[in-house]
Order: C-alpha cells, then sequence, then structure tokens
C-alpha cells in the first residue's frame, strides 16, 4: 500500500470531527505495520485528547510500534496546552517512520512539531496528499493566516434570481424558495460553523430562530444585526435560550446569554470579524437578507458561497445578491440547485 492510500483514510477519519472540533483543527492519525493498519483515530471536539493519542490508545500489541509508520494529516503539535505535546508522544513511541499531510499553521506550533521528531532521529515525509490535507481545515487555517473567521454566504434564489417576490418587507410572514431537503442541509451546515449572522430586516420579518433543529450536533452562536435597537424584544433570536451577539451603535446591557457589541458601522464587516477572531470563533456562516449579504461580497471579505436556486420563477421582487466567482461545485437537491462558489 501507497502511503497517500493510508494518509487518505487519516483524512476520512478527520472529517468525523467535523463542527466539534474548533478552535482545534480537525485531525486524523493511522498508525501502519507491515502494510496493515494497526491503529487510528481523530480529534473528536476541543478540549478532548488529539488524533495521535487516540490511535496509539487502539494498537493492541504495543512492541511492534518500533517498526511501525504514523500517518497524519497534520503536523503534529509541539506545545502543551490543554493536552500534552503529540510531537513527544511520537518520539516516546519510538515509531520508525512518520507521514505528515501539511505543516501546522499556528505560527506557535508551524515545523516545530517536525524538528522535534527529526531531533529525535524519527525519519518525517511531509506533503503525502497536502492539498487534501489542507482543504480539511479552511478554517483553522483562513483563522491563522488572516486573522479572521472564514466567512461562508448562503442564500437562495428563484430562477430569475430573486430571493424574495415582495418588494418590500413590509408584509410579515416568510417566503420559502429552498425546498424541505435543502433545509436539513442547510441545518446541517449550520452545525459546521462556529457563528451565524443575519441583519436587521431578516431578523424583523422573518424572525428565524438560527439554530440547528434538524440535523445533530450544536447550534453556532448567534449574531444579528440591530444599529439603532430597534428590533422588538419577543423575536426568537432575542429569547435569550441560545448564546446571541448583537450588533449595535448603542450601548445596552448585557444579559444571561445575548451580548451587545458596540460597534462603528462604518466598517461593520472589519470590525465584527476583527471581534469574533479575537474570541476565536473560526468560521461565519452569513445567511443574509440580501443587503447584508451584498455587503459582504462588495468588501471581498468571503470564502465560500452556497447558493440555492429554485426551478420557480418570481417575475419581481428583492433581487439576489450580485456575485462573480467560480463555481467549484453543482448538486441537484429536488427542484433546487445547491451550488457552490469559492473566490
Amino acid at each position: 500500500m501507497s502511503p497517500e492510500y493510508f494518509m487518505r483514510r487519516a483524512i476520512d477519519l478527520a472529517l468525523l470531527g467535523r463542527g466539534r472540533t474548533s478552535p482545534n483543527p480537525m485531525v486524523g492519525c493511522v498508525i501502519e505495520h507491515e502494510g496493515k493498519i494497526i491503529g487510528e483515530g481523530w480529534h473528536k471536539k476541543a478540549g478532548s485528547s488529539h488524533a495521535e493519542v487516540n490511535a496509539f490508545d487502539t494498537v493492541q500489541d504495543k512492541s511492534v510500534l518500533v517498526n511501525a509508520n504514523v500517518y497524519v494529516t497534520l503536523e503534529p503539535c509541539s506545545h502543551f496546552g490543554k493536552t500534552p505535546p503529540c510531537s513527544d508522544l511520537i518520539v516516546g513511541k519510538n515509531v520508525n517512520k512518520v507521514f505528515i499531510g501539511c505543516v501546522d499553521s499556528n505560527p506557535i506550533v508551524a515545523k516545530n512539531g517536525i524538528y522535534k521528531l527529526l531531533n529525535a532521529g524519527i525519519e518525517v515525509v511531509t506533503g503525502i496528499l497536502e492539498a487534501e490535507c489542507q482543504n480539511i481545515n479552511v478554517r483553522f487555517n483562513t483563522n491563522h493566516l488572516l486573522g479572521r473567521p472564514y466567512v461562508v454566504l448562503k442564500w437562495a434564489q428563484s430562477a430569475d434570481f430573486f430571493i424574495d417576490p415582495r418588494k418590500t418587507k413590509n408584509n410579515s410572514g416568510q417566503v420559502l424558495v429552498s425546498n424541505l431537503q435543502s433545509k436539513v442541509l442547510t441545518h446541517k451546515f449550520r452545525n459546521e460553523e462556529d457563528a451565524i449572522l443575519i441583519g436587521t430586516a431578516t431578523a424583523h420579518i422573518d424572525n428565524p430562530a438560527l439554530n440547528n433543529r434538524n440535523w445533530g450536533g450544536k447550534s453556532p452562536l448567534r449574531v444579528v444585526i440591530d444599529k439603532d435597537l430597534k428590533l422588538p424584544s419577543g423575536l426568537i433570536v432575542l429569547n435569550d435560550e441560545h448564546p446571541t451577539l448583537v450588533l449595535t451603535e448603542k450601548s445596552k446591557e448585557n444579559s444571561k446569554n445575548t451580548t451587545y457589541l458596540k460597534l462603528d458601522f462604518k466598517n461593520l464587516i472589519e470590525e465584527l470579524l476583527g471581534y469574533l477572531n479575537s474570541i476565536h470563533i473560526q468560521s461565519l456562516f452569513v445567511e443574509g437578507g440580501g443587503k447584508t449579504l451584498q455587503s459582504f461580497i462588495d468588501a471581498e471579505l468571503w470564502d465560500e458561497a452556497r447558493v440555492y436556486t429554485s426551478d420557480t420563477e418570481f417575475r419581481d421582487g428583492i433581487q439576489a445578491p450580485t456575485i462573480r466567482a467560480a463555481t467549484q461545485n453543482e448538486y441537484t437537491i429536488g427542484n433546487n440547485t445547491l451550488s457552490i462558489l469559492k473566490r
């Protein structure tokens, strides 16, 4: 078996931690001896044992480790955090060789884990399926390399590119464009991100809960724009039952689960992303409405867009955001087409 074979298995394991490891990266680890996997593990959630620890724990015959190879999607950590350094763990096991997918983008670690292994006399091979290994941690990498969360935009539009058949939002009630399957998938997306954002109009008219009801797992931090604090207190997003961040230009005392963040709205997006980065939020899911989504596009502060397009035509209404980007993938979901765009 090639090194790529075992690294691909490590990538599959790493992805099992999707939505649960932030602010840590997703990591998978495989231990191989004479072409057979004798141990494997992944980082299951932040604060718990790392992938390497979990993998070594599953090895039944520890005597063969001296001739075993370790495959890990990300460079083993070299510093003390909530757990001891994994590079020290590997050195202590005196394994034969370590294959690493990609270098850690965290400057505290970057190449230091590799140096520890080399200094201990362990052979290290890097760059095995490097692009794939980097891709599974785009949120972690964006956080460390750009100093902001990874931003995912999401909206649903009609076949003729309207997000709402109403020209104004004076009428209450939510107008559904996407279908039930797309709605469930959106809740899966919510489960995978740290925070979710809507604008004032969307909060007032649609009155969304912004939680994860249709997919197992956590709900993201709710973020709502309310510049002048005019949103009705009875809105679900302000019910104080789930951590919520309200962006405003006015001062208001925080409550149990709701934080009021006073920002300069002339630089709202930049200040928001800076604040989210400071509290270790690695990703932001922006669900709209149209004005809010367009502001991220115009500021070029987004990384990925997920656009549902229905086969229904509205013929008039509020236009969908305008975005110029390459479509990476398209999926058919009932009468919807999901397009994935990246900058």
